[in-house]
């Protein structure tokens, strides 16, 4: 019997409430859904060369298909940094 594993799409996000795309895999996979979450902040960072307005981490089994993300659905960070991302982890360009 094969584990599941996950990986972490990095998704790039426009301005509107046009689709995320899909634009990397992170090469890292994860035994489960809260490892891969916990790293979402350090791959952000490593994929910060792309050109998006907004950059998402999205964990999910390594197995699946990429889903549907809206530009709507992402929630940013708050200006808080203690304040955590409750749907998914997302950095914006904007300052």
């Amino acid at each position: 019997m094969q584990s599941l594993l996950f990986v972490m799409a990095i998704m790039g996000c426009g301005e509107s409430d046009a689709a995320c795309r899909e634009v990397r895999i992170d090469q890292q996979r994860f035994q489960s859904v809260a490892a891969c979450q916990a790293a979402t902040d350090s791959a952000l960072l490593r994929h910060g060369d792309l050109d998006f307005p907004t950059l998402v981490a999205r964990c999910r089994p390594a197995n699946a298909r990429p889903q549907l993300l809206r530009g709507s659905e992402v929630l940013l960070p708050a200006p808080n940094p203690s304040r955590a991302v409750p749907r998914y982890a997302a950095r914006s360009a904007r300052r």
